[in-house]
């Protein structure tokens, strides 16, 4: 299993756009094969910050959807991004 998950940091007054965008993508990811989760949502403490997760069945799925990354237009109105991937080698009931 595979989990992307971190933060995007934006302008207060872009979040809601960006996020907007995201809505297609979102949509994609979670009817590709392999994705188990997939959101981007607004923080509720910070007004530039979207947290991003992903849940996928293995690096090649993820690999499959994953395609070229972001839209320039999208890319161009992130101001920092901590995202980082993560190999899962076992899952437990909590």
């Amino acid at each position: 299993m595979i989990i992307v998950s971190g933060t995007l940091h934006v302008t207060p007054d872009a979040r809601e756009a960006y996020l907007a965008d995201c809505d297609a993508v979102t949509e994609q990811a979670r009817k590709a094969p392999g994705c188990l989760d997939f959101t981007l949502t607004a923080d509720r403490l910070d007004p530039g910050r979207i947290n991003v997760y992903e849940r996928w069945e293995s690096e090649a799925e993820l690999a499959a959807f994953r395609g070229s990354g972001p839209e320039a237009g999208q890319t161009a109105v992130i101001l920092d991004a901590d995202v980082r991937k993560y190999r899962i080698s076992g899952v437990e009931a909590a």
